[in-house]
């Protein structure tokens, strides 16, 4: 390869660090979903109100994002439609609602760590759907991730009850709803585009979670309190709308390998911002369960090393 081509083809140092720090924005901004939720059920809200006021305050800026992803592309055919509406509402609605529900019953730590998951289960179903291969090394990651997070299940199941339990479930299904959206979504990526696919799915999604909230719930359980207001506006702004940019504006600069990689600053950043904000404590089941899905993370995104000529 000549100097010209691997100039061209490797990025410059200061566009692969905005990259980065794209990136690395987008991975905190997202992991302080947790938080707000949090700190939003301390006013006795339910999840399908949170989730309502999440969406009803997201739509309009995705409705923005599917509007400006789709200037000048063709209009969106029946089959675009029905893979989008499949996708926002298993992808964007089932995944918030299985992971907001989960929240009532498990901290911010351990939801994030299961969320962290979502790659192990792309890598199944591209196994069982797609007929997949599977390295040695991806293996081997799946189970140093599981491993990580049933650390601290059991040490959570053994200290808050059986109720632990049925969060990680909600939470874990959550995970497998975004993993399905992630698998379909990729053969129509390349057609529709990132941003498109984004704005329009999670458009349908939104519209769905407040249609369930007055089909559930009556107009007057709109009544919250003002901070649940405000926590709802900085999750669908901080937290929803605003890593998804980030991490799409990072892939355009360094490539979705790079992006996954830094991504890993997700759980850290969910950990630091429990004790800070929610005082939950930082034991040492959690930070040896963090570091293995950490670390579980690590190798299923390390591209694997050629074998050298004339080796063993």
């Amino acid at each position: 390869m000549t100097f010209e081509a691997a100039a061209a083809k490797a990025p410059a140092h200061e566009h692969r660090l905005a990259g980065v720090l794209l990136a690395s924005a987008g991975a905190i901004a997202f992991s302080g979903k947790a938080i707000v939720v949090k700190l939003a059920y301390r006013y006795g809200v339910d999840a399908v109100t949170l989730i309502m006021y999440r969406m009803l305050f997201a739509l309009p800026l995705f409705l923005c994002l599917a509007a400006w992803a789709g200037r000048g592309r063709a209009r969106l055919t029946w089959a675009d439609r029905r893979l989008l509406i499949g996708l926002g509402v298993t992808g964007y609605y089932l995944s918030s609602f299985l992971d907001f529900g989960g929240l009532e019953y498990i901290n911010a730590n351990l939801e994030r760590l299961i969320l962290y998951l979502n790659p192990t289960f792309v890598l199944t179903l591209s196994v069982l759907l797609f007929r997949a291969k599977v390295l040695r090394q991806q293996w081997l990651a799946l189970a140093v991730s599981y491993v990580g997070v049933l650390v601290v299940f059991a040490h959570d199941l053994s200290v808050s009850g059986s109720h632990v339990a049925l969060g990680s479930l909600l939470v874990l299904g959550s995970a497998f709803c975004y993993a399905l959206y992630l698998v379909f979504s990729g053969q129509a990526v390349k057609r529709l585009g990132a941003l498109r696919i984004t704005g329009v799915a999670t458009s349908i999604a939104a519209t769905v979670c407040i249609g369930q909230f007055f089909i559930l719930r009556p107009v007057s359980a709109m009544a919250v309190a003002h901070p649940v207001i405000w926590l709802s506006v900085l999750n669908a702004t901080l937290c929803t709308f605003l890593p998804v940019v980030l991490v799409m504006l990072a892939v355009e600069r360094v490539g979705a390998t790079v992006v996954a990689q830094t991504g890993n600053i997700g759980p850290l950043s969910t950990v630091g911002l429990s004790i800070l904000v929610l005082h939950e404590p930082l034991t040492l089941w959690l930070a040896i369960g963090t570091l293995l899905v950490l670390l579980g993370i690590w190798l299923l995104v390390r591209r694997p090393q050629p074998a050298a000529a004339g080796g063993r």
